[in-house]
């Protein structure tokens, strides 16, 4: 059954050309033309990726992402931004509201095709590495060994919990859930600058290397609820 991409535009040649492209590529292609229009999508559909603008009439791109991030269902859906804005402090607010990618336009279409291939694969990876850990699990209850196995992975699990501040603790509990640095500031009544200092320590202390992978680490081994 071919994958889902719901593609995000208010440009309808920019949407066309992408769909069309993706279409040929052996891809089911969605479309919306805006950030409200494109949420409701995400919950009729569950598209495989999202592919969407930035600036965008009712809904911006960078709210659209929080959105979708905070369903717990959708908190590991690859998104690819794709925006001509491209100074630094407009990318990293990208990677802050969730996105996977920032691809600046104007782009070569084989090029958004290779990403796209590329996070898929990563994706199904993970989901994988999930239903096998998940048989594990079940299989705890078979056999003395792997419940040792289990047991052991349970002590990393609590002993990396243990290693977190409280306050580290609660940045990764809203990190999970979609927050930028500055909605986690404003919870947290901490500075943005602050969020972020306890972010990198989240990434050192779990070695990861950026926010999503953080956070599918966080899902994965149970340390959020």
């Amino acid at each position: 059954m071919p994958l889902t991409i719901l593609v995000v535009d208010d440009d309808l040649g920019t949407r066309l050309s992408i769909s069309d492209y993706l279409e040929l590529s052996g891809y089911t292609v969605v479309t919306a033309n805006n950030g409200q229009e494109a949420l409701a999508m995400v919950d009729h559909y569950h598209p495989d990726l999202i592919v969407t603008d930035i600036v965008m009439p009712q809904m911006n791109g960078y709210e659209l992402v929080r959105r979708v991030r905070q369903q717990t269902a959708f908190r590991l859906l690859p998104v690819i931004l794709l925006t001509a804005r491209t100074k630094t402090q407009e990318r990293i607010l990208g990677y802050q509201s969730g996105c996977d990618l920032y691809l600046p336009k104007p782009f070569e279409l084989e090029e958004l095709a290779a990403a796209i291939r590329n996070l898929l694969e990563r994706s199904r990876i993970i989901q994988s590495e999930y239903r096998f850990s998940h048989k594990d699990n079940v299989g705890n209850f078979v056999t003395k060994e792997v419940e040792i196995k289990s047991l052991s992975t349970e002590l990393q699990q609590s002993d990396l919990l243990a290693s977190l501040t409280p306050r580290e603790q609660e940045v990764l509990e809203l990190l999970t859930h979609g927050f930028s640095n500055i909605d986690m500031g404003h919870q947290l009544h901490l500075s943005p600058r602050t969020v972020e200092k306890y972010v990198s320590s989240l990434l050192r202390k779990t070695a990861t290397s950026n926010r999503a992978e953080l956070v599918r680490f966080a899902i994965k081994h149970g340390l959020v609820e």
